[in-house]
């Protein structure tokens, strides 16, 4: 009995060592590929965020759940689950679908405070979440950028 768990010692130290020496990977490129509107109930909306998922390492990446959250002029927005599963090839890509709920009241708070300094030109946006993992744990990603506003009459 000894003997077995001194070698079940080992070989976790062995496999623990191995994933610290891995080389780091390079991010995933996310972005969303689409919006579809979902039935929401009472002071929420709902809706299906589609993202690209583009991996650009040399190992799939398999994953088991998905987080996703959106900020807008740096407060949440909306944030989403999905127990999808699937793989992603190795320097492939794929979509990803997750439904995200938005509350109106939360929606109506920061719509007016980004509005009570006077409209703004451009929205900032940031995508953030992770991949669920399987033997090596979870993969984040993270995306941003502006979204520019018609100008007012």
């Amino acid at each position: 009995m000894h003997r077995a768990y001194m070698l079940l010692m080992a070989t976790v130290t062995l496999f623990l060592s191995a994933c610290a020496s891995m080389p780091g990977r390079t991010p995933l490129q996310v972005t969303v590929a689409g919006i579809e509107s979902l039935p929401g109930e009472g002071m929420e909306i709902r809706m299906l965020v589609k993202l690209r998922v583009q991996n650009p390492n040399e190992a799939p990446l398999e994953y088991d759940g998905i987080y996703l959250q959106l900020d807008v002029q740096g407060k949440t927005y909306a944030t989403g689950v999905s127990d999808e599963q699937g793989v992603i090839p190795r320097f492939g890509e794929g979509i990803v679908e997750v439904p995200i709920t938005i509350s109106a009241l939360r929606a109506a708070l920061n719509t007016y405070g980004a509005l009570r300094g006077g409209a703004p030109e451009k929205l900032n946006y940031r995508a953030s979440g992770r991949f669920g993992g399987s033997v090596f744990g979870s993969t984040s990603f993270s995306a941003e950028g502006d979204v520019a506003l018609p100008a007012g009459p």
